[in-house]
């Protein structure tokens, strides 16, 4: 793929009561079928800003309802590695949302998404810090000390 194509998404930081950060584990779109953690959240949709498409994201991805997905907390610009994406690069707007500890609830998961999500978990602080698995971004540790 040689012509920039961007795809626009939004993330949720997600904590809990506990200063727990929920998490998904996912297959990157790549041959190579590396996985890692991320916080829930996806594309933005025609005719919907970020922060539309975080209340949405969250709905379909946890069963949760919110009607405010606050400010605007991190944006990142990054060229996609992954060999079988369907964009050169990404733009990311992370929000934080505070609500109290959830099991996930997959009713509106996407087919794409039953294949793509491996697993969903509260992550404490310290084990986020602390965890050899890749998280996606890699600083997201950081990120979460700085807003909770």
């Amino acid at each position: 793929m040689t012509e920039r194509v961007v795809r626009a998404t939004s993330r949720l930081i997600v904590v809990d009561e506990e200063a727990r950060v929920l998490l998904m584990m996912t297959k990157a779109p790549d041959t190579s079928g590396a996985a890692r953690w991320i916080t829930p959240g996806g594309g933005v949709d025609p005719g919907e800003d970020h922060a539309q498409a975080a209340i949405r994201e969250l709905r379909e991805e946890t069963g949760q309802i919110i009607v405010d997905a606050g400010p605007v907390v991190r944006v990142d610009d990054f060229a996609v590695p992954w060999d079988a994406a369907d964009h050169t690069h990404g733009h990311a707007e992370f929000f934080v949302v505070r609500l109290p500890h959830f099991d996930v609830l997959d009713a509106e998961w996407t087919d794409d998404e039953r294949v793509d999500i491996l697993e969903s978990r509260w992550f404490t602080l310290d084990e986020l810090e602390t965890t050899a698995d890749p998280v996606e971004p890699s600083d997201l540790a950081a990120l979460v000390r700085r807003v909770i």
